[in-house]
């Protein structure tokens, strides 16, 4: 029997993230996922190292690496549209736990329910909570790249997302925030000289 899982999520590079905005370079869904499931995996080492959290960092990293692949069904929607209607964003759930359905069915059963928590995520556990504050770093990230390239159509998305991440109150996150971050503002040259 033949299994597509692998091959339905590898196309997460063809879907585009920032569809309402004007883009100096575009960003896809994998690039996006990658940038993220660094970003959660260094979030949990520093919770772990400085804050006696026990997250499993590798766990975190999977879970940010697989954290948009229903995404390839549902597509990117944009913020707006997704979070500023309770209807809309009701009816968006569950098409996400269709789509989570639908690409676990197409992996083989044996393996499955180990993927289980990384497609259909456990929203209210600690480990994904470092995966919200990362998928949220790498939008202001973005957001940095956009207006060091001269692009000042991020500018509104960046204020409002620094914002929404000092509002998040686990420290290994400000502490990712201001010691690992301020580099994505720099050149090349500045982020060389050690």
């Amino acid at each position: 029997m033949e299994h597509h899982f692998f091959a339905y999520v590898s196309r997460m590079r063809y879907i585009q993230r920032w569809g309402l905005m004007r883009n100096t370079r575009d960003e896809n869904d994998m690039e996006h996922a990658l940038q993220t499931a660094m970003v959660a995996h260094g979030i949990a080492l520093i919770g772990n190292s400085r804050y006696s959290r026990d997250y499993d960092a590798e766990h975190v990293m999977a879970l940010g690496l697989y954290h948009d692949a229903c995404e390839v069904i549902t597509g990117d929607l944009p913020t707006p549209i997704k979070h500023n209607n309770p209807a809309i964003r009701s009816e968006y759930n569950k098409l996400e736990e269709e789509a989570a359905d639908r690409l676990l069915a197409m992996l083989p059963a044996d393996v499955r329910d180990n993927y289980r928590p990384l497609i259909a995520q456990d929203e209210s556990a600690p480990e994904w909570r470092v995966v919200k504050a990362a998928d949220k770093i790498c939008a202001y990230i973005k957001c940095l790249e956009e207006k060091k390239a001269g692009n000042m159509e991020f500018e509104s998305a960046r204020k409002a997302t620094k914002k929404a991440i000092d509002a998040i109150d686990l420290p290994e996150v400000q502490d990712f925030m201001a010691e690992c971050v301020p580099g994505f503002s720099m050149t090349l040259d500045e982020i060389s000289e050690v």
